[in-house]
């Protein structure tokens, strides 16, 4: 049996903004962006290179999504990117001005921090102790 977990629904505040802030600040590449009706489009974006889940970047269309950006997990950190190269990464973080919350730090697992999205998700951007 095979399954693989393809996409993430994150839910954003306005489509366009989501976009430039994945594609521009954190250099993922836009899959696909496909006119579903006049408020709703299929929007789907992932860090360049990888292989793994995609984000679904939803449009919030109701006040209780809408009381959810940014907060799904309750506080938690939310997505955990995987990355080859830690220092590359964390320069463009600093270049883009993105908010750092903890580190960087060594861990026995590897490199890490957390950072906060536009929305105020949390992150945690790793470089495994083992190649990934």
């Amino acid at each position: 049996m095979h399954q693989s977990l393809v996409q993430i629904a994150l839910v954003v505040n306005d489509y366009d903004e989501a976009i430039q802030y994945y594609t521009q600040k954190l250099k993922f590449e836009l899959v696909e962006d496909t006119e579903l009706s006049e408020t709703k489009r299929w929007v789907v974006v992932k860090p360049k290179g990888g292989n793994g889940a995609a984000l679904l970047l939803a449009k919030a269309a109701s006040e209780e999504q809408k009381s959810r950006i940014g907060n799904q997990t309750g506080g938690r950190v939310f997505l955990f990117m995987h990355t080859d190269n830690f220092d590359r990464d964390y320069q463009n973080i600093l270049v883009q001005k993105i908010k750092i919350i903890n580190g960087p730090r060594e861990e026995k697992y590897g490199k890490v921090l957390v950072f906060e999205d536009l929305y105020g998700n949390l992150w945690d951007l790793i470089e495994p102790s083992k190649p990934i």
